[in-house]
């Protein structure tokens, strides 16, 4: 029979709906509480989950022998203190995406982990979908040659988030922290994860008043020679795809996903192919929320490091300063 592992749920906003969903599937998994601010809200959540115990205090939670693990889902600015202090005492943790506000906290996140041995998971959860796996596969095949570039897409068309994602204090940045390290990791576990080498980038605030981004294009050029672009933004006017829509432009031929096709030449005629990927009843479907946690949970039974875990959490948040950091200074930042 399996260990009870049992999770305690930081911060009771629309994301844990899924993390809750997710891992109330799995078996022997408990939440044992959640916490979240006002503590009406987080009573809520307890009663619609079926948690017995909420509350506001995250603190009292730290020293706690009955909880194994983690899930963080508040605004940015709590990831890595949170994260740190249950690391340090001995829990495991997932993440939301961005893994922190920048570099450095992500590496007192590393240190954190590596001296208890702990486990960190990074909420990069585009890596469970189905759509976005089948375009892997075909990548990985070689089926069509070199990929020479790729486009990606982080925007909000027509729309974008209020509340703490629009303040910089909370967030750490704009549509770019919050949008476009969808597109950014998709993309790159696409191309099985390589290395950066170099970011340009121009972010701007233009549809909105406050202090945070709202509009940006990054070009990042990878190690294993492919170049991509990705389109972060909110409220904007157009999009050419929906969140962590991806293009990838190989040698031979091109795949989509979101929609997922791919178009290649068959007796050297250009064809069009339909993947027929199940149809979904929304676009971030429960389902990858659902193997994400459940990913996470073997990873804490096992011991084996989660992918995507800190090594990919930092490789966007290294992607992400340096973007910040060439659209102030104009030039391109080597990583």
């Amino acid at each position: 029979m399996m260990r009870k592992i049992r999770v305690a749920l930081i911060g009771c906003g629309y994301i844990a709906n899924y993390h809750a969903r997710g891992l109330q599937t799995l078996p022997d998994v408990e939440i044992a509480v959640v916490v979240g601010l006002p503590i009406e809200a987080a009573q809520a959540f307890a009663e619609k989950y079926n948690i017995k115990e909420a509350t506001t205090d995250v603190s009292a939670l730290f020293d706690r022998d009955d909880i194994d693990a983690a899930v963080i889902g508040t605004p940015n600015k709590y990831h890595a203190p949170f994260a740190i202090s249950f690391l340090n005492k001995g829990k495991d943790v997932f993440l939301e995406k961005p893994m922190a506000l920048n570099v450095e906290e992500g590496l007192l996140i590393k240190v954190a982990a590596d001296a208890g041995n702990r486990i960190v998971m990074s909420g990069h959860m585009w890596r469970f979908d189905n759509d976005v796996n089948f375009v892997k596969d075909v990548v990985d095949s070689g089926q069509l040659g070199k990929i020479v570039k790729t486009k990606g897409y982080g925007i909000h068309e027509n729309w974008g988030p209020a509340g703490w994602f629009s303040q910089k204090e909370l967030a750490g940045g704009g549509a770019l922290a919050d949008m476009g390290v969808h597109a950014i990791d998709t993309v790159r576990y696409i191309l099985g994860d390589p290395k950066p080498l170099k970011v340009y980038a121009k972010i701007g605030t233009h549809y909105g008043n406050y202090d945070v981004d709202d509009s940006g294009i990054v070009l990042i050029s990878w190690d294993n020679g492919t170049e991509s672009i990705i389109e972060s933004g909110w409220w904007q006017p157009h999009t050419d795809g929906p969140e962590a829509a991806t293009g990838i432009y190989g040698t031979k031929g091109y795949a989509n996903v979101f929609p997922t096709y791919l178009k290649y030449k068959v007796g050297g005629v250009t064809g069009k192919f339909d993947a027929k990927m199940p149809e979904k009843k929304e676009h971030c479907e429960q389902g990858m929320y659902s193997r994400q946690m459940e990913h996470f949970i073997d990873c804490v039974r096992t011991r084996k490091q989660p992918v995507p875990g800190f090594i990919e959490g930092q490789i966007i948040l290294e992607i992400v300063d340096a973007a910040y950091k060439s659209s102030e200074t104009g030039e391109v930042v080597n990583l």
